[in-house]
């Protein structure tokens, strides 16, 4: 398997620091606020990199974070009167069962900043032991950027007046532009607190990642985890700052490979709510099926940027719906072996830095050449269940299809639109053993009308929205 790695800009085979085993970490979300597709798009992306990881047989720790105490969150506690675990519980919560409507698995490790602080507080205080960090009068620490001779080797881009330089704390006490801040002490009797040996405050931003860490993976002497994953506006500072940090305190690179993900855009422009654009995921999910949006925002290779239209999006869907429709016509049954061919062919692509397009296109081909076989063979018993059994492949792979295809091709469909449909369908039912075969016929009409087909099996009537 090969993977692209942001520092070195190519891609290297993966060769994990303990065989058998990888270890992925993400950077997850500020829990202040609803997550949108950006959120979305970089979860989407590394839960593809697990499952792949995991098809190739390799046993996979992945770890998530929580950031639960940060200058945004102090905010939203003062703006609402709300408790600090008041806001971060009801997003976080909020946050997996949407994660969870796109198919994203649950991280084995998912550790939060407030459950860190001791780790957090070590780390801090190594690098002030080790002089790469320094406190000033008010009781902030921050990281000396010049102690670090390998400072930049991450992003390639440290320059003072980088664009994304303003991510890093401007302040008169600092001793260079570059340092960042490790610990923020308290300025104020309001302000959200946790008491250390330097001062009564609470974390920087970088600092959280690199301490949870090295508190739940077992590294080696040379990394601490195999790859380290997020979006591509996390290259500069956040990732260069943590990897700086780490490197200091512990005296080995944080990780052995770097992976980032590209932008969600809509109209072409950065999705970002400074520029009033954000489009949050609960607003798609009141629209759209989870597994619809999982397929379209994985549609588009990883690390290119996506620009999310509703037109593309259902011109993905139809190409979903061509799976569920292969699925309900080998349907019911279960499933024999998957065709060694199919799975191999998807494997080759997902193990070449996990490229979707040309998976999508072996499934499209196992699509065709499947209704071809069974065009000319209805009855083939042992195709249904070799095709039913590459459809479960397909959803442990990419996380999709594994719907019961009637239900599939129900989504949209209201609650009342499906009671007033059941209740058709029972009186059908009825005319049916009376033998009134006028009214039974009328009633499909009135179905077909709706944008409803039916279809009789031995389980019972169908339906599904046409």
């Amino acid at each position: 398997m090969h993977i692209y790695d942001s520092v070195q800009k190519t891609k290297l085979p993966f060769e994990p620091i303990h065989k058998g085993e990888a270890s992925i970490y993400v950077c997850g979300p500020t829990v202040y606020d609803d997550a949108h597709l950006g959120h979305a798009r970089s979860s989407l992306a590394f839960d593809l990199l697990s499952r792949t990881l995991k098809a190739f047989n390799y046993k996979v720790t992945m770890g998530k974070n929580f950031t639960d105490i940060d200058d945004k969150i102090i905010k939203k506690v003062e703006e609402t009167g709300k408790s600090m675990e008041e806001i971060t519980s009801f997003y976080i919560k909020r946050y997996v069962k949407e994660m969870e409507a796109i198919g994203v698995q649950r991280a084995e490790i998912e550790p939060k900043a407030t459950e860190s602080l001791e780790a957090i507080e070590s780390m801090i205080q190594k690098l002030i032991d080790k002089d790469f960090a320094y406190v000033i009068s008010t009781g902030d620490v921050y990281f000396d950027t010049s102690k670090d001779n390998c400072y930049g080797n991450i992003s390639h881009q440290v320059g003072e007046d980088d664009d994304n330089q303003s991510r890093v704390e401007h302040t008169s006490f600092k001793r260079n532009p570059k340092d960042f801040a490790l610990w923020k002490a308290c300025k104020g009797s309001e302000d959200i607190c946790f008491d250390t040996n330097f001062s009564s405050g609470r974390p920087g931003w970088h600092i959280e990642c690199s301490a949870m860490i090295e508190k739940h993976f077992k590294g080696s002497d040379t990394y601490s985890i195999d790859i380290h994953g997020g979006g591509a506006d996390l290259l500069f500072p956040h990732h260069e700052n943590e990897a700086a940090q780490s490197r200091c305190a512990t005296g080995h690179e944080l990780s052995k490979y770097w992976m980032h993900n590209g932008f969600v855009q809509i109209d072409g422009e950065k999705m970002s709510k400074s520029l009033g654009n954000s489009f949050f995921l609960k607003d798609a999910l009141s629209v759209y099926d989870g597994e619809v949006l999982r397929y379209y925002l994985n549609s588009v290779h990883y690390r290119n940027n996506f620009n999310f239209n509703e037109e593309d999006l259902l011109t993905s869907k139809k190409r979903l719906d061509k799976l569920y429709r292969l699925k309900k016509r080998v349907s019911p049954g279960k499933g024999s072996s998957v065709n060694k061919n199919f799975k191999q062919a998807l494997l080759h692509a997902m193990g070449d830095d996990l490229n979707i397009s040309i998976a999508l296109s072996v499934i499209d081909e196992m699509i065709a050449t499947t209704n071809d076989a069974l065009d000319s063979e209805p009855k083939n018993k042992a195709l249904k269940k070799e095709t039913l059994a590459n459809i479960e492949f397909i959803d442990s792979l990419l996380g999709f299809g594994n719907k019961e295809p009637f239900s599939y091709f129900q989504i949209g469909v209201d609650e009342a639109l499906k009671k007033r449909i059941e209740i058709l369908l029972e009186k059908r039912t009825e005319a049916k053993k009376a033998k009134d075969f006028e009214s039974s016929d009328a009633i499909r009409d009135e179905l077909i009308a709706m944008n409803i087909a039916i279809m009789d099996t031995a389980e019972g009537t169908l339906w599904e929205k046409i």
